[in-house]
Parts: C-alpha cells; sequence; structure tokens
C-alpha cells in the first residue's frame, strides 16, 4: 500500500489564471452561446424590472401618498397638500372649513398640519384621486412582479438545460480522452483520482454555466443601474452612499487573494480522500488478510482532517467577508437616514426619494453579497477546471508520437498483420532503469513464439510493447514491415488479441462480454463462438445461459469459467496475432485441458506469442526466446535449446 496516498503532480500546480481556463472552456460553451445571449437579454429586461418597483415606489409617495407643494409657497413651514376634487366640491369644503385651506398660484391646498381637521368623509374626499393613483401604481407594481417571475422562470430553465448540455459534452471529452490514453499515465493515477475528475469537478463546474456566467452580468447590470438613478435622482445624498465604496472593494480584493488557494487545497483533499477510499475497497482482501486496518484508518483519519482543516479555512474567509459586507451596507444605510433625513426635514428632497433610495442600497449591496458568493462558486469551479485539463492536456499514445516527431503523419491502414518484427528495441519504464536491452526476433504468419525466464526477465514487457501500451526508448517494432506507430492504434489492437492470467470481465451479461460492440452478431455464429472457446456447457448451467448478468470482474464464475470467456472473446474478434500471457497458471487439471483446447482452437492459423511460465507451455513453439535481466539469452526450438543445456535448460530441469 503506498504511504503517500493522493500526493500526485497536480498538488504541485502554479498559479493559474482564470482567464486562461475560461477561455479553454470556450469551446464548450460556443455551441449554446445563442442561449446564453437569450438570457442575458432577459437578465437585462429582469435588472429593468428589479429597478422599477423603487422608482414606481417614490413616484406613488410623492405624487398620491405626500404630494406636497414647495414651501416657499404661503410661507407654510409644515408644508402644504393640494386638494384633488372638482371646481364645485372643492367650494363647498371651503366654505365649511374656510380658515384650513390656502388659495395658492397651482390650485387650493390643505396645510399638512390642518388634514387631521376634517372629518373622515371629507379627508376621502380631499385624497379620492391620490387614492386612485396609489390603486394604480400598486396594480403596476404587481404586473412588474407577475412579469419577473415569468422571465426569471425561463431564464432560470434555459440556462439549466445549457449548463447540463455543457456539463455532458464536458464528461463526455475527458472519458474519450482518458480511454485514450497510454498506461504510464494509469499508473501515475488511480482509479478514484480520475473518478473524481469525470464525475465531481464535473458536477462542481455544473452551477458556474447555468448561473454563475450569466448572473454576473445581472449583477453587474444591476450595480450599474442603481448607481446612475441615484446620480440622477439626487447626486449629493448619491455621493454620501457610496463613500463606504472603497471599503467594499478592498474587502473583496482581501477575499479574492486568500479564496482561491483554499478552493483548490480543498479540491485536492477531496481528490485524495476519493483515491484512498476506491483503493481501499480495490485492496480490501489484502487489508483485512494483513490486518492493515488500522494502520489504513490512521492515513484516512489523517487525509480527512486535512480536508476538514481546508474547510475550516473557506469558513473563516466567508465569514470574516461577509459581515463586512453586511457591516458596511449597514453604515451605508445608517449615513442615507441620517443624512437623506435631513434633507427630508429642510425640504430639499421629497420622503419618496429617502425611501427610494434606502430600497436602491439595499439592492445595491445585494449583487455585492451575490458577487462574492458566485466568485467563490467560480473559484471551485476553476480549481476543477485545473484538473480536468490536467488530464486533457496528457497526449494520447498517438498525440505523443506526433508531437515527438514535430508533425502530424496520417494513418495508414493495416489491413493484417502477416509479420512482426523487433529491431534493436531497448525500453524501460523511466528512462533510467531498462528492462529490455537490444531485443531482435521476427515472426511471420502463422508461427507460434514462446517467451520465457525467469520472473522480472521482461516477459510482460514485451507483451506491452506489441500491443502499443508503451512504445520502446530506442529501436522499431514492425508490422508487416512497417513501423506499428505508421498505423492507427485501434487498427492495430483490431487485430490483436490478449489472453490474460486473470481476464477482467466488465459489468453485463456474457454475451456482452464476449462480443462488446459485434453485439449485432448472429445467433449461430456466436453459438459457434461458444463451441470453439469450449463455454457452451457452462454457459448453459447459467440461469438466464449467455443472457446471465455479471457483477464487475465476474466474480460469480470460477477462474476456469472466466478464463474460457476471455478466450471467447478473443475469438470473436478473429485476431490476426494471438497473445497469452499463461493463461492456464492458476486453473486445476480439469479446467486446464477445457482451456488448453479452446487456446488451440484460438491458436489455428493465427500467429501467436506466447508468454510461458510454464516450461511446458513453450515445447509446441515454432521459436523459444530465453529473457534473463531484459536480455536474449538464448533463441531456437524446444531441441535445439535443449541440446544447448543452457538458461532454458535449467528451466526444464525445475519445472518439469
Amino acid at each position: 500500500m503506498r504511504s503517500d496516498m493522493g500526493n500526485f503532480e497536480e498538488d504541485q500546480l502554479g498559479k493559474t489564471y482564470d482567464l486562461k481556463l475560461i477561455k479553454r472552456l470556450f469551446p464548450f460553451v460556443k455551441p449554446y452561446g445563442l442561449i446564453f445571449l437569450f438570457a442575458i437579454l432577459m437578465l437585462g429586461m429582469i435588472t429593468l424590472l428589479d429597478l422599477a418597483i423603487p422608482y414606481v415606489t417614490k413616484e406613488a409617495i410623492d405624487r398620491y401618498i405626500v404630494p406636497i407643494t414647495s414651501m416657499k409657497e404661503a410661507g407654510h413651514e409644515k408644508g402644504l397638500i393640494p386638494v384633488t376634487m372638482d371646481k364645485e366640491h372643492e367650494k363647498r369644503l371651503v366654505e365649511r372649513y374656510p380658515l384650513l385651506f390656502v388659495q395658492t398660484e397651482s390650485g387650493l391646498c390643505i396645510p399638512l398640519g390642518q388634514l387631521d381637521k376634517l372629518s373622515k368623509e371629507d379627508r376621502a374626499l380631499v385624497r379620492q384621486k391620490d387614492l386612485v393613483g396609489v390603486a394604480r401604481a400598486s396594480l403596476l407594481i404587481l404586473a412588474i412582479v407577475c412579469v419577473h417571475f415569468i422571465l426569471t422562470f425561463f431564464q432560470k430553465l434555459i440556462m439549466e438545460y445549457s449548463g447540463q448540455m455543457i456539463m455532458h459534452d464536458l464528461r463526455m471529452s475527458i472519458f474519450n480522452h482518458i480511454q485514450s490514453l497510454a498506461l504510464p499515465f494509469f499508473n501515475r493515477n488511480p482509479v478514484g483520482r480520475l473518478v473524481t475528475r469525470v464525475t465531481n469537478d464535473i458536477q462542481n463546474m455544473q452551477e458556474m454555466f447555468s448561473s454563475v456566467i450569466v448572473f454576473v452580468f445581472k449583477d453587474l447590470f444591476l450595480i450599474i443601474g442603481i448607481a446612475g438613478l441615484l446620480f440622477f435622482i439626487a447626486p449629493r445624498l448619491a455621493l454620501v452612499s457610496f463613500t463606504v465604496l472603497p471599503l467594499v472593494l478592498l474587502a473583496a480584493a482581501y477575499f479574492a487573494r486568500h479564496a482561491r488557494e483554499v478552493f483548490r487545497d480543498l479540491r485536492v483533499k477531496v481528490a485524495q480522500i476519493n483515491t484512498r477510499f476506491s483503493e481501499s475497497i480495490q485492496g480490501m482482501r489484502v487489508i483485512q488478510l494483513f490486518c492493515y486496518e488500522q494502520e489504513n484508518h490512521r492515513a484516512f483519519r489523517k487525509l480527512n482532517h486535512e480536508n476538514y482543516l481546508a474547510g475550516i479555512k473557506q469558513l473563516q474567509i466567508f465569514a470574516v467577508f461577509m459581515p463586512v459586507v453586511e457591516l458596511l451596507g449597514s453604515i451605508s444605510l445608517a449615513l442615507i437616514i441620517y443624512y437623506g433625513g435631513y434633507e427630508v426635514v429642510s425640504q430639499s428632497i421629497s420622503l419618496g426619494t429617502l425611501v427610494a433610495f434606502i430600497s436602491y442600497m439595499k439592492m445595491f449591496f445585494r449583487p455585492i453579497r451575490d458577487i462574492a458568493e458566485k466568485y467563490n462558486i467560480l473559484q471551485n469551479s476553476m480549481s476543477s477546471a485545473e484538473r480536468i485539463f490536467l488530464v486533457l492536456d496528457n497526449p494520447s499514445v498517438e498525440q505523443g508520437f506526433s508531437q515527438a516527431n514535430r508533425r502530424v503523419i496520417k494513418p495508414l491502414r493495416l489491413s493484417g498483420i502477416r509479420h512482426v518484427e523487433f529491431e534493436g528495441v531497448s525500453f524501460g519504464y523511466s528512462k533510467k532503469d531498462r528492462v529490455l536491452h537490444d531485443i531482435s526476433f521476427s515472426l511471420d504468419q502463422g508461427q507460434t513464439l514462446a517467451v520465457v525466464g525467469p520472473t522480472g526477465a521482461g516477459k510482460t514487457s514485451l507483451i506491452n510493447l506489441l500491443v502499443r501500451f508503451y512504445d520502446p526508448l530506442s529501436g522499431q517494432i514492425r508490422f508487416n514491415f512497417l513501423d506499428v506507430k505508421s498505423f492507427a492504434l485501434n487498427d492495430i489492437r483490431s487485430r490483436i488479441a490478449l489472453v490474460t492470467q486473470d481476464p477482467f470481465l466488465f459489468s453485463g451479461s456474457v454475451k456482452q462480454n464476449i462480443l462488446g460492440e459485434l453485439g449485432d452478431m448472429s445467433d449461430e455464429h456466436f453459438q459457434e463462438i461458444l463451441d470453439a472457446a469450449h463455454c457452451t456447457a457452462f454457459v448453459n448451467r447459467l440461469p438466464q445461459g449467455a443472457d446471465t448478468l455479471l457483477f464487475e470482474g465476474g466474480t460469480t464464475l470460477s477462474s476456469g469459467e472466466r478464463q474460457l470467456i476471455s478466450i471467447a472473446r478473443a475469438i470473436s474478434r478473429d485476431p490476426d496475432l494471438i497473445i497469452l500471457d499463461e493463461a492456464t497458471s492458476y486453473i486445476d487439471t480439469e479446467s486446464e485441458m477445457k482451456i488448453q483446447a479452446a487456446l488451440d482452437n484460438l491458436m489455428t492459423s493465427r500467429t501467436s506469442v506466447i508468454i510461458a511460465h510454464r516450461i511446458s507451455t513453450a515445447r509446441r513453439a515454432d521459436k523459444i526466446l530465453v529473457l534473463n535481466k531484459g536480455d536474449i539469452v538464448e533463441c531456437g526450438n524446444h531441441d535445439e535449446l535443449m541440446k544447448v543445456k543452457g538458461l532454458y535448460y535449467k528451466l526444464n530441469m525445475i519445472g518439469g
């Protein structure tokens, strides 16, 4: 077990620029550009509706609720309210209250302080038109709210749709790319980490696409709109209101500087936890067998505690920033009430203007808080984007070859493998340590090559080179006298079948495991494959026959049955080259006989390479390569090598 679980190259990320990451995400957003544009236009309308409500409220107060005329008119300190009745009703009212009304240039008015001396019915008559105006303003606000609701509903609907589609495309892109990567990538990156990339990190970016990108426009529209309206309504009061704005900008800069690293650290810790958990599940037999539970528990607890500390750091940043924004908002509101209240008392501004200012300033700090929350989501998403592009930036096998040669080569068509040749091939999993040295041999169509040697001689590495899981560090591998790199990777592998010691079966039916993408094969042809692989007897015993569902790895089947299914899978592809990694190593005698018969059917008239851990398996081969410490020490057929009495002879004596 690794003690440095999760300590991978992504821990060493340098400074990443969000604009560069967003630019790289643009190809995934571009197909939905019109949807985003439409959503932004809808947000513009929603913002106008948001701005309209306080302004309608202001007009309702100033025109209908407290319609005060100029204080200088008639010299009344407390203001005058115009009488809004027809001439006949005004005359009657003056007759009943001759001392309460004042005639001004704008018409008949009543001082504000005298209004309560009227009867309830007369007050209603005086304010009749004002009451109608208030009702109209109320209906207008109700209409604005209804339209706002409809626009918001459809805007969220289309943004969620586009966000889900972008996530779908991004997930498919990273999944397809992972399938094209060379095996060294998977040696460096455990399963849990890659699962985190395709699931958690992709999902983590959804909210950025579905809300952040468009709602940033809404918040900016709202801030600009509020600022413009405030300066239009009362410039001096607007300047007083914005005195706290520099402090808000300082708080935002502090938040931005400290938030990114915390979010990045959180993503790394989540990946490490997933990796540890995934490896623990996969290796549970070993953990329990060797009593590693306590050690594994301590390692997981350490990772979990580090994740907790990273989460606490995030909370601490928000615990500082959000209350500071609330405090500054409250200070701004207090300044408005103090200075604006003085302006209202001195009749420099109306009461409606002060009420509108209070409403607008509450709205002004709301997008600032929203921007902070959206920044949180954005930084979290950018941390995920970094890791997603770390995967996507790894070149596939074919891309790696093109980059190494600094040119793009159009692959040739491989119609069949008629000749296999290694010439001076050297290979190592790192450039310093070579596991194969100057390997050369050739194999014609229909021939069988056996590769034998002690453990660690390089036999499995030879297989990895044949199927291009890796490329040699020097020398050439040729198919049909042409470099294997001249052919498309899928073309090569479609002509090769590999049967290993411990075959892997996928979740699905027996038939799906055998045929894979060849699922449209006729029942007669499929039955022929089962017969050739000696699978018919045990498949017929399964509850649903070939349609019986298997768990991942085929754990419900015996080792021999799994091996027979893997041979059937190889036969179904009708390959030109068969590679056998000692397919009968861990099988009982009865199963070995069935598997050997199935292998004979598979190898008939086909070129074969056998990695022989049992020397008896190599005796029938046309050629035998004897490897030791990465070198070919002997080459020939069984009889020739036995006469030499070298390493092959010794292995025969040991193996029997």
